[in-house]
């Protein structure tokens, strides 16, 4: 008689790929747009309840709180990635060692980046463009939120694995837990406390907290699928080395990031002034959401690829991928099309300023012509990344903002002024997409051939 744990890995072996895809991807895109929600409701709360000044200042804190993240998803990722592998193997002894590795590389990660904040902080937020006005409240923000970043690292890494080894709609119960627990806390400390921008760091603190009891308190049941136990946490190369060369893909990217904005920021201004600043500001608003619709996606289609590569069932895997990029393509569309018929509409929602809605809107229809293929984009990454191809993945992550994206915002607005700006987004995505695919020819070939080889 198969135990519900089994049930849970024989479905990835068995059960029909859009069932299964459905299954995992339902949760993780609906816990994945919570916390996209309550960061927007975050920061209005601090903007009503402390004034603009605190938004400044926690706008700079943002870059700080990336590069944490990125050694968060290092291992996170990485280990998620080779759970799903090594589960579709058949080495569950195998799995339980890499979550035995990674939490122990996660808490030795955090103990460095929370001692160097800590004694740095001042000089970093400097660096990141704190003035003397937002400094005090960048402070305050992060000497609160700095202990959380640990907490935050756990619950979302492990939250991934959690995923990963057969339990999605836990893992999407886990999202619900900290973002709501956070609405409700951040308005209570910041206007009826009175505790201002630290009020909204604690209350963030506290929820993820909890999230992250939940995560850790489901890997310490011994009747979990992988969970923790004697032997596991002695570090070895042979699982570190796996785990982190697939994290390093997420968390490049993570890491790049806060170049990328500084970049975009820099040019914008540069050729647009401060309405070029807000329309970057309102375009990246807009087309972060059909992004992290996507990335759901993905997330719900790596314990499913990772498995069935494993498992060398390479048909089962190549179905989940058409699959994932045909919703993910759909979802970019939508918002293309959307961008492109009624740009106005969508900086109404964010601003009233009628000159702005028109320099935003232009600029929309410029940016966003490309932007149905980034789908595409995201979707065949995740899928190099769930296959252990770390090279590709981090070449496919760096291609679109970072190989192609800078040098054309450094050539492009030379030659044709304000417009290349944002000429420079849709060329990024095209040659991005070109790049995709030729890999992605290369990839499908190879599992062709071991597919036939079976």
């Amino acid at each position: 008689m198969q135990t519900s744990d089994n049930k849970r890995l024989y479905e990835l072996d068995k059960e029909p790929i859009g069932k299964l895809l459905w299954k995992y991807s339902l949760p993780a895109v609906v816990g994945i747009m919570v916390m996209s929600v309550y960061n927007v409701v975050d920061r209005i709360f601090i903007g009503q309840g402390v004034g603009p000044e605190a938004i400044a200042g926690l706008a700079v804190t943002f870059p700080v709180m990336n590069v944490a993240a990125a050694f968060g998803v290092l291992i996170g990722a990485g280990a998620s990635a080779r759970t799903s592998i090594v589960l579709g193997m058949g080495d569950k002894q195998m799995a339980e060692r890499v979550l035995g590795n990674s939490i122990v590389m996660t808490l030795v990660f955090g103990t460095i980046y929370i001692a160097f904040f800590g004694v740095f902080m001042d000089q970093i937020l400097r660096l990141f463009g704190a003035s003397d006005a937002s400094l005090p409240y960048a402070r305050d923000f992060m000497t609160y939120i700095l202990p959380g970043l640990l907490v935050n690292n756990i619950t979302y890494s492990y939250n991934n694995v959690m995923r990963a080894s057969g339990y999605p709609t836990k893992a999407m119960v886990t999202m619900f837990i900290g973002a709501g627990l956070n609405v409700i806390l951040a308005p209570i400390f910041i206007f009826v406390l009175h505790w201002g921008i630290k009020g909204a760091a604690i209350a963030t603190d506290i929820s993820m907290s909890v999230s992250m009891v939940f995560v850790l308190a489901h890997f310490f049941n011994s009747k979990s699928e992988v969970h923790f136990k004697r032997g596991i946490y002695q570090l070895r190369r042979d699982i570190l080395l796996p785990i982190i060369t697939i994290g390093a893909a997420p968390c490049i990217i993570n890491t790049a990031g806060c170049v990328i904005n500084a970049v975009i920021n820099n040019t914008v201004y540069r050729y647009g002034g401060d309405s070029g600043v807000a329309s970057i500001g309102i375009f990246t608003s807009f087309t972060q959401l059909m992004v992290t619709f996507v990335i759901g996606v993905c997330m719900g289609m790596q314990p499913i690829v990772g498995y069935n590569f494993g498992a060398r069932r390479y048909s089962r895997l190549k179905r989940a991928y058409w699959l994932s990029v045909a919703v993910g393509t759909a979802a970019c569309l939508l918002g293309c099309v959307v961008a492109q018929l009624v740009p106005g509409a969508i900086s109404r929602l964010f601003t009233a300023d009628e000159t702005l809605i028109n320099a935003s809107s232009n600029a929309m229809r410029l940016a966003t012509w490309m932007f149905w293929a980034v789908g595409f984009q995201i979707v065949t990454t995740n899928f190099f990344e769930s296959l252990g191809e770390a090279g590709k993945s981090i070449f496919m992550s760096l291609s679109r903002q970072v190989i192609f994206l800078i040098p054309l915002l450094f050539t492009l607005p030379r030659l044709l002024d304000y417009r290349g700006v944002w000429l420079s987004f849709p060329l990024s995505d095209a040659c991005a997409t070109i790049v995709a695919a030729a890999l992605l020819a290369v990839q499908m070939r190879k599992l062709h051939r071991l597919e036939a080889a079976r």
